[in-house]
Protein backbone atom coordinates (compact mmCIF):
# COMPACT_ATOMS: atom_id res chain seq x y z
CA UNK A 1 0.00 0.00 0.00
CA UNK A 2 1.37 3.05 -1.26
CA UNK A 3 0.38 6.44 1.23
CA UNK A 4 0.17 8.84 -2.09
CA UNK A 5 -0.86 12.05 -0.03
CA UNK A 6 -1.53 13.59 3.38
CA UNK A 7 -3.71 16.54 3.52
CA UNK A 8 -4.30 17.77 7.04
CA UNK A 9 -3.46 14.38 8.98
CA UNK A 10 -6.18 12.77 6.28
CA UNK A 11 -4.27 9.80 4.40
CA UNK A 12 -4.60 8.92 0.26
CA UNK A 13 -3.50 5.41 -0.06
CA UNK A 14 -3.69 3.46 -3.37
CA UNK A 15 -3.24 -0.61 -3.05
CA UNK A 16 -0.56 -2.67 -5.38
CA UNK A 17 -2.57 -5.75 -6.71
CA UNK A 18 -6.30 -4.26 -5.63
CA UNK A 19 -9.33 -5.05 -6.99
CA UNK A 20 -11.33 -3.09 -10.04
CA UNK A 21 -13.12 -0.59 -10.51
CA UNK A 22 -9.79 1.85 -9.95
CA UNK A 23 -10.07 3.58 -6.93
CA UNK A 24 -7.88 5.48 -4.08
CA UNK A 25 -8.74 4.90 -0.26
CA UNK A 26 -9.47 7.58 2.62
CA UNK A 27 -8.33 6.71 6.23
CA UNK A 28 -8.65 9.17 8.71
CA UNK A 29 -9.21 7.91 12.27
CA UNK A 30 -11.58 5.37 12.64
CA UNK A 31 -12.87 5.55 9.50
CA UNK A 32 -12.18 4.48 6.11
CA UNK A 33 -13.67 5.03 2.33
CA UNK A 34 -13.24 3.90 -1.18
CA UNK A 35 -13.28 6.32 -3.62
CA UNK A 36 -13.72 5.65 -7.20
CA UNK A 37 -10.85 7.45 -10.03
CA UNK A 38 -13.27 7.85 -12.67
CA UNK A 39 -16.01 10.18 -11.11
CA UNK A 40 -15.06 10.53 -7.27
CA UNK A 41 -17.96 8.58 -6.34
CA UNK A 42 -17.78 6.08 -3.33
CA UNK A 43 -17.39 2.98 -4.14
CA UNK A 44 -17.52 1.63 0.32
CA UNK A 45 -17.26 3.21 3.48
CA UNK A 46 -17.06 6.53 4.69
CA UNK A 47 -15.50 9.43 6.25
CA UNK A 48 -17.03 12.69 7.20
CA UNK A 49 -17.84 15.11 5.01
CA UNK A 50 -15.52 17.80 5.51
CA UNK A 51 -12.32 15.44 5.50
CA UNK A 52 -13.78 14.03 2.12
CA UNK A 53 -14.65 17.37 0.86
CA UNK A 54 -10.47 18.16 1.41
CA UNK A 55 -9.72 15.12 -0.02
CA UNK A 56 -12.05 14.91 -3.35
CA UNK A 57 -10.69 18.35 -4.26
CA UNK A 58 -7.25 17.76 -4.18
CA UNK A 59 -7.88 14.64 -5.84
CA UNK A 60 -9.75 16.40 -9.21
CA UNK A 61 -6.88 18.90 -9.29
CA UNK A 62 -4.84 16.11 -9.47
CA UNK A 63 -6.55 13.37 -11.15
CA UNK A 64 -3.68 12.84 -13.40
CA UNK A 65 -1.57 11.63 -10.66
CA UNK A 66 -3.80 9.89 -9.51
CA UNK A 67 -4.21 7.81 -12.27
CA UNK A 68 -0.59 7.36 -13.26
CA UNK A 69 -0.14 6.19 -9.56
CA UNK A 70 -2.80 3.83 -10.03
CA UNK A 71 -1.49 2.11 -13.41
CA UNK A 72 2.20 2.31 -11.53
CA UNK A 73 0.53 0.32 -8.57
CA UNK A 74 -1.92 -2.36 -10.81
CA UNK A 75 -0.49 -2.94 -14.03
Amino acid sequence: MACIKIIDGIKVYIYARDHNPPHFHIHIAEFEELVLINDFSTYSGGVPKKYRKKVISWAKENSEFVNKEWEKLNP
